[in-house]
C-alpha cells in the first residue's frame, strides 16, 4: 500500500505552504516516492505505479524525474555527440542553445507534448525559421531516445514524437545568372577560384569539400572517397575530366587537406568574392544547387545516378529538379534515344 503524507513548509518568500508526499514500499522493488501539489495527484501517481508493479512492467522513474533536460544535454554532448559525430562543434553549439532556455530547467520526465509544443512557440516568436527548429527537435529526439535506449531511462516517452512540427521553408532555387560565374572567379582569390570550379563539378557540400583528404583521392580510377557526409553515410564520387585537371594542378601531397580551407574559412572567401563582384544574394551553397541543376540539363545520367553523385538520401530530395529534363522527355516521346 502506497503511504501519502502532508508536508508543511516555509517557501522561500516567507510564506507557509504544504505538499503531498507519496511512498510506496513493495518487495523487490526499490522504494519509491514523490511530491505533489494535490493530494488528488498523489493519490493517482500511487495507483498507477502499484498497478505496474502488480503487472510486473514497471520500469523506475526516478533517473528520469532527478535529471534535467539541461544535465542530459550535457552528457548528451560529451557521452554522443563529442565522440560518434566528426563535425561535432556545429551540433554542440546548437544543443548548448537549447540547454541554456527554459525548457533547459525541466525535468525529463516533465517534458511532453505540450512543453515542446511551447518550445517551438517560443522559437517562432523569435522569427527562427522553420527548418532551424526542425533541426532542434531532431536533436531531442535523439536525446530522448539516447536516454531511453543508453541511460536506463525507459519509462521516458519522446515528447518530440507528439508535437505539431513546423512546415519546412521553401528550398532556395537560385542559380548563377549569365555572366556570374566569370564574375565571381576573377574576384575571387587564387586560393579559392579551384574552389568554386570544383564545387560546380562535384556538386559536394562545403564541409565535404573542406574535409576532403589526399588519402581519399583515386585519380587513377577517377574518384574520391568521402568517409563521412552530411547524412552520416560514406560516399565515393565519381570525377569528371574537368574535376580532375583541378585536382591535378593543385600541389599534391600523400595525406593532408587538399583545397587547405576549413568550412568557415571558404564561407569567408564566398562572401568576400560575391561582395567584390557585386553578385547580389549567392551563397556557397548555390553552387551545390547549379551543379545538380547542371547534371540533369547537361547530361544523360539517370536520377539514381545522380543521387550517388550528390549524395541525397532520397530520391524524392531530388524531384525538384525534374523540371529540368522536361524537353529531353518530350524529345524522347517523339522518338529521340538516351
Amino acid at each position: 500500500m502506497a503511504t501519502i503524507w502532508k508536508k508543511k513548509f516555509v517557501n522561500s518568500k516567507g510564506k507557509n505552504e504544504s505538499r503531498y508526499v507519496a511512498r510506496i514500499r513493495r518487495k523487490g522493488h526499490k522504494p519509491q516516492s514523490k511530491t505533489f501539489k494535490r493530494k488528488g495527484d498523489a493519490d493517482k501517481w500511487a495507483r498507477d505505479i502499484e498497478s505496474e508493479m502488480d503487472k510486473g512492467i514497471f520500469v523506475s522513474r526516478e533517473a528520469a524525474e532527478g535529471t534535467t533536460l539541461a544535465e542530459a544535454i550535457e552528457r548528451y554532448i560529451d557521452e554522443y555527440i563529442k565522440i560518434r559525430l566528426k563535425h561535432s562543434k556545429r551540433e554542440t553549439d546548437r544543443a548548448n542553445a537549447i540547454k541554456d532556455r527554459d525548457i533547459g530547467r525541466l525535468f525529463l520526465a516533465r517534458i511532453r507534448g505540450k512543453e515542446i509544443a511551447s518550445f517551438i512557440k517560443e522559437r517562432e516568436a523569435e522569427g527562427v525559421v522553420g527548418n532551424t527548429i526542425r533541426l532542434d527537435l531532431a536533436l531531442l529526439s535523439k536525446l530522448f531516445e539516447v536516454a531511453r535506449r543508453d541511460w536506463g531511462m525507459e519509462s521516458l516517452v519522446n515528447p518530440t514524437k507528439l508535437a505539431h512540427k513546423p512546415k519546412t521553408g521553401q528550398n532556395r532555387t537560385r542559380r548563377l545568372e549569365d555572366g556570374e560565374e566569370e564574375k565571381l572567379l576573377e574576384h575571387a582569390s587564387d586560393k579559392f577560384k579551384p574552389i568554386i570550379r570544383f564545387a560546380l563539378e562535384t556538386a559536394m557540400r562545403r564541409a565535404e569539400i573542406a574535409g576532403l583528404d589526399w588519402t581519399g583521392v583515386d585519380l587513377k580510377n577517377s574518384s574520391l572517397y568521402l568517409a563521412e557526409t552530411k547524412n552520416f553515410e560514406e560516399r565515393t564520387i565519381p570525377l569528371s575530366p574537368t574535376a580532375i585537371d583541378i585536382l591535378k594542378r593543385l600541389p599534391r601531397q600523400i595525406q593532408g587537406s587538399v583545397f587547405e580551407l576549413s568550412a568557415d574559412q571558404i564561407t569567408g572567401h564566398m562572401r568576400r568574392a560575391v561582395k567584390s563582384a557585386e553578385i547580389v544574394d549567392l551563397r556557397f551553397h548555390d553552387l551545390r544547387h547549379e551543379a545538380i541543376s547542371r547534371l540533369f540539363e547537361n547530361t544523360d545520367l539517370d536520377t539514381m545516378e545522380i543521387k550517388m553523385i550528390s549524395g541525397h538520401k532520397s530520391m524524392q530530395m531530388l524531384a525538384r529538379y525534374s523540371h529540368l529534363r522536361a524537353n529531353k522527355l518530350a524529345e524522347r516521346l517523339a522518338g529521340a534515344k538516351r
